[in-house]
């Protein structure tokens, strides 16, 4: 066990004497009538007049951030979810018990006030507290505002401590359910419901990545948590449920960057009679919905550069893309040894499973990505690295399109593959891809493929990354700003990086 600083030790101290007064040091259920926020709301704009006249009485509760005053008489800032209101305590108001517990009291005790709303003839809008309620002891003591909770990873760590001491993590906390909750109204207001999928199975499909792997005990089986949760939900579409969507977090062993947490929230999104430009008429209306309810303007300052969502978005061949940035023109004909050469040329690095189709991506990847900057539709992606989306007229492509904001994806698209045949022969491809060492490769999913030979009829399918959506919308450098708590190395193993 380890040692108690010496705070520690004093504040232990207090909690015995509270206890020996008769009073629980934590606390009781508490009645809140009011809080910081809805008190500025309302009566911001009151005078001192007015506000006496008024006799306004709330109670508030929250945590002791500042104290300051001698005597018989002292301010304190408490902070509640929304943000802090000044209160003033006063022995003659709350007596001389309360006011000893209050005079004693700590940084980061958390307190109820009962009160009346007035104004300071300093100007500042606070509550004069009429009964003072000792509600929990805080045994450790917070950081200092300045000096204190500036490492970055123990921010991430202590997240509780995070929330406390910063106003712009509070800011993103509470934002986040705002926005996933934008997204599902918009979503209900157009006909799709909200469906739940299994998070563990037994084939690993619907994206191209390395899963987690765990075992169920009474099934004696090896699982995968999901790496998506489109196969399931396109079965859903199968079974006529027409327009299906669901928000839920995915599991991808893999690495961790400023756009990567090995468990992140997607949502996918499935419309029967649909196909890509219908789910790039989504996919653009969800993000001018979101933005626009969220933030009150269509405009959001993102890596220096001001992005307008009212606009349309763009539509990019990913081929036109490349040669544009370039010259290479991938629509000619040519042999995969000539693709090698000309990614030999441009300093393309290739693998040993890569095709013509997969050189391509990697060219897109090279000289595209980083130059979109305001939100565009790359489309035409090749058909060797799109194994779940329906060809093109020209077949070495597909119906499929990423939306890209400042070189970062946020959207993956296709006209869903529904043909039985060619979805075994994608699979079959996707097993050979692994013989050749692509670990991100997918199973064979029997199970999916006979459910297509039932029929599904043709369909868009949608999936957008909410964390990146949360970090563009709030401004958040990385994704560990957006996720409460995400993964981090074990200290005595080092300090990891958001490094890309």
């Amino acid at each position: 066990m380890r040692e108690l600083t010496e705070q520690e030790i004093v504040r232990r101290n207090k909690l015995v004497e509270l206890r020996n007064h008769g009073v629980d040091p934590f606390g009781e259920a508490y009645k809140v009538t009011s809080n910081s926020k809805e008190i500025k709301d309302l009566y911001d704009s009151y005078t001192i007049k007015e506000l006496e006249e008024k006799n306004i009485e709330v109670s508030v509760a929250g945590r002791i951030m500042t104290k300051r005053g001698k005597g018989k008489a002292g301010f304190m800032n408490l902070q509640d979810k929304f943000g802090q209101i000044q209160i003033y305590v006063k022995l003659d108001n709350v007596g001389e018990d309360k006011y000893q517990i209050f005079d004693k009291g700590d940084l980061g005790d958390i307190v109820g006030i009962k009160g009346k709303v007035f104004r300071t003839h300093m100007g500042e809008l606070s509550v004069k507290a009429l009964e003072y309620t000792h509600l929990s002891k805080a045994l450790r003591p917070l950081p200092d505002k300045f000096h204190g909770l500036v490492d970055v990873e123990e921010r991430f760590r202590r997240r509780y401590v995070d929330l406390i001491m910063n106003e712009d993590s509070r800011r993103i906390a509470f934002m986040r359910p705002r926005i996933i909750r934008e997204i599902q109204n918009y979503l209900d207001s157009q006909g799709y419901v909200e469906v739940e999928t299994p998070i563990l199975g037994r084939i690993l499909g619907g994206a191209a990545a390395r899963p987690f792997v765990t075992h169920h005990n009474a099934l004696d089986l090896d699982m995968y948590l999901r790496i998506a949760t489109e196969l399931p939900l396109k079965r859903l579409i199968v079974g006529g449920m027409d327009a299906v969507y669901e928000i839920g977090r995915i599991f991808r062993n893999e690495g961790m960057d400023r756009k990567h947490n090995p468990e992140f929230t997607t949502i996918e999104l499935y419309k029967a009679y649909s196909n890509m430009e219908g789910m790039m008429e989504i996919t653009e209306n969800i993000f001018k919905n979101v933005i626009f309810n969220v933030l009150g303007t269509y405009e959001v300052e993102w890596k220096e550069h001001t992005l307008d969502f009212s606009k349309p978005f763009p539509r990019i061949h990913m081929v036109d893309a490349i040669k544009k940035e370039c010259g290479v023109d991938f629509f000619e004909e040519m042999s995969l040894d000539e693709a090698k050469k000309l990614a030999k040329e441009h300093r393309v690095e290739i693998e040993p499973h890569f095709s013509i189709g997969h050189i391509i991506n990697s060219f897109f990847e090279k000289y595209v990505e980083e130059t979109l900057v305001d939100p565009v539709f790359i489309y035409g992606h090749p058909l060797e690295i799109s194994p779940l989306a329906k060809k093109s007229k020209d077949e070495r492509f597909t119906e499929r399109f990423e939306m890209f904001i400042c070189g970062d994806e946020y959207a993956n698209a296709f006209t869903e593959l529904n043909d039985p045949i060619d979805q075994r022969e994608r699979f079959e491809a996707q097993l050979e891809e692994r013989d050749l060492g692509n670990e991100e490769a997918n199973d064979m999913d029997e199970d999916f493929v006979e459910a297509l030979e039932y029929g599904m009829p043709p369909a868009g399918g949608l999936g957008i990354g909410i964390d990146r959506m949360i970090m563009l919308i709030t401004g958040a450098q990385t994704i560990r700003e957006v996720i409460l708590f995400p993964h981090m190395k074990d200290k005595k193993k080092g300090v990891d990086s958001d490094e890309e």
